[in-house]
């Protein structure tokens, strides 16, 4: 059987280890995927990041496929349904906040083209590539998601702290946290 050297934290099971292997850290231009991505981040504000991988296909069904042009006409009783769907986490600000946000989204897409135009504006469109040797050197933040945070909240984006946006930028790649030894850089 072969053995791959990866980023610790996917250790737990093959879910995890899968979207480790196949997403995690992969530069995402597609404006339906950052929007699914963002989605899914403002849900895991609090939680576990496993928890919400483990219902994905509920929040995919929840959320439309993450059409956020369908998200962004969410009314309330949408809204009242979802608090009643036990596959995905029944917050009701988190749920408002996917509707607002997925009206925010498209605000961006009109200023700039796409959401992507505007999220990769802050990293030159490149990953930034930060070769942690272990995980304890990976932050949990960083000035950069402090100042895309600031800016998405501005735009009137909710559930989007700087945590939420480090890890929205790790999970599209946007910066590239996989440990200097994990088979993903090979």
């Amino acid at each position: 059987m072969e053995t791959k050297n990866r980023c610790a934290w996917c250790e737990k099971d093959d879910l995890y280890r899968d979207y480790h292997d196949t997403e995690w850290g992969k530069p995402v231009y597609d404006d339906q995927l950052l929007f699914e991505f963002l989605i899914l981040e403002t849900f895991q504000a609090g939680l576990s990041w496993y928890t919400i991988l483990a219902k994905r296909n509920n929040f995919r069904a929840a959320f439309a496929q993450f059409d956020y042009k369908k998200v962004a006409q969410y009314n309330e009783s949408k809204i009242q349904e979802l608090m009643l769907d036990a596959g995905i986490i029944r917050n009701q600000l988190k749920i408002r906040a996917a509707v607002s946000n997925a009206i925010a989204f498209m605000e961006i897409q009109k200023e700039f083209g796409s959401f992507s135009n505007y999220i990769w504006k802050f990293t030159d469109g490149k990953p930034i590539d930060n070769q942690p040797k272990t995980l304890r050197d990976i932050p949990s933040s960083t000035p950069l998601s402090d100042a895309i945070s600031k800016d998405l909240k501005k735009r009137g984006f909710k559930f989007v702290g700087t945590t939420v946006v480090y890890a929205h930028m790790q999970a599209t790649g946007m910066v590239n946290d996989h440990v200097v030894d994990c088979w993903t850089r090979g």
